[in-house]
């Protein structure tokens, strides 16, 4: 079965980004696989220092064990100032090669105004540093506050179909490398 972990860059507490999350999940786990999300606002994560002991924050093992383990990523965020959030790229900045080598990741950014590729495509840079297979299906959903109804769920059709493109193509592509390897 193929394993998907997926982290939400918002530490807000009614995010857009976690409902996106959310949303995806729901779509990959209709196709068989299995999904845990890591829930950063639960987390304790300090800033990155470049160094390899961070024994005293349990969470950091339990943030690389999990995506080690993982087969698949889904990784959202809202684009702060034209790119990733800070605390999106800190969790990816506290793991390695190690736990992220060979990993497929597909990509969702959340914006408040109109949707672009920014935060996107810095993502995928660097994904693509630590050897990850990044998917060409990607999500930029713009105008977020009115993307959602109340209960979570995507209003608009085509953007609804594009999550289901996007978990298909997620499923189908880790599939194919794990088979491959």
């Amino acid at each position: 079965m193929v394993k998907i972990v997926g982290i939400g860059g918002s530490l807000r507490p009614n995010s857009y980004s976690q409902l996106a999350l959310k949303v995806a999940a729901s779509r990959i786990e209709a196709l068989g696989a299995e999904v845990e999300i890591l829930d950063l606002r639960q987390m304790q994560l300090p800033f990155c220092d470049g160094g390899d002991d961070y024994s005293d924050y349990p969470d950091v093992a339990k943030l690389q064990n999990t995506v080690k383990q993982a087969d698949g990523l889904i990784l959202a965020t809202p684009e702060y100032h034209g790119s990733v959030s800070g605390v999106l790229k800190n969790a990816l900045d506290l793991m390695s090669f190690e736990q992220l080598d060979s990993k497929v990741v597909g990509l969702i950014s959340v914006l408040g105004g109109q949707s672009n590729s920014n935060a996107l495509n810095d993502l995928r840079v660097i994904m693509r540093w630590v050897h990850a297979w990044v998917i060409p299906e990607q999500i930029a959903v713009g105008q977020a506050w009115k993307a959602f109804s109340s209960d979570g769920k995507i209003l608009d059709e085509k953007l609804s179909q594009r999550f289901d493109q996007f978990a298909q193509s997620l499923v189908e592509n880790t599939r194919k490398l794990q088979g491959a390897a």
